[in-house]
This record gives structure tokens, sequence and C-alpha cells, in this order.
């Protein structure tokens, strides 16, 4: 057998990142995607922990991703990274629509109490 041929099966577990760890549990979230009238369940956001910030990292079913990061200002989630801003607003009793270009994410989310639906948010 060649060297790298031996070595294949380790490189395909590498691969695998984790190496058979389970990793945090995905939620999955009504999204709608590059201008999409239709909000459906394929979006899966992952909340993670970086450099004491709260991210949620919301996947598209095409494997595209933006992260939000949790603040407590007023505004629920903020855009993470891009360029565009995101904006967000209260839908429906425990739902948080938020909105960067052309695409729409809803995160289930509760006010904080003692606030209006125009105050905190947390998803």
């Amino acid at each position: 057998m060649r060297r790298t041929e031996a070595l294949l099966p380790l490189l395909a577990l590498a691969a695998c990142g984790r190496g058979g760890e389970a990793g945090p549990p995905l939620r999955h979230i009504d999204c709608a995607l590059a201008g999409a009238s239709d909000f459906m369940p394929d979006c899966t956001v992952e909340e993670t922990q970086q450099n004491g910030r709260t991210v949620l990292v919301v996947a598209a079913p095409d494997g595209m991703f933006r992260r939000f990061e949790k603040v407590a200002d007023g505004r629920g989630v903020i855009a993470a990274d891009g360029v565009e801003e995101s904006m967000a607003h209260w839908v429906g009793d425990r739902v948080l629509e938020v909105s960067v270009g052309r695409d729409r994410y809803r995160f289930p989310a509760t006010l904080k109490p003692d606030t209006s639906p125009s105050d905190d948010a947390t998803p």
C-alpha cells in the first residue's frame, strides 16, 4: 500500500472536524431568502459564544449563512458581519423578524420584563 493511500482514512476523519463529537443542537427557524414572499422553516440556527458575545449563525439550505449578535440595546439581534445593516421588528407574539438586504428571518423571542414590543427582545 502506498503511503498516500494509507493516509486517506485519516484525512477523511480530519475533514469531519469534530471526529465524532456531537455539535450543539440546531434550531430551525422560518426564513424568506432572496426576496421571497413566503417564509419556510428551512434555516437552522446555531448559538455560540465568541469573545464574550452571543452569536447566532443562521444557515440557509443552499449553504450560505449569516451571523447575528444578540444585543441588549432594544434591537434584539444585529448583523455581526457584512456591510448590510439589519432591521428588526415584532410580527407577532414572541416572533422577531430580522431583515438583512433581501433576506428575512423570524426568530422566536421574548420581551424582557417591563418592556414593550419596541424595546428589548431576547431571541
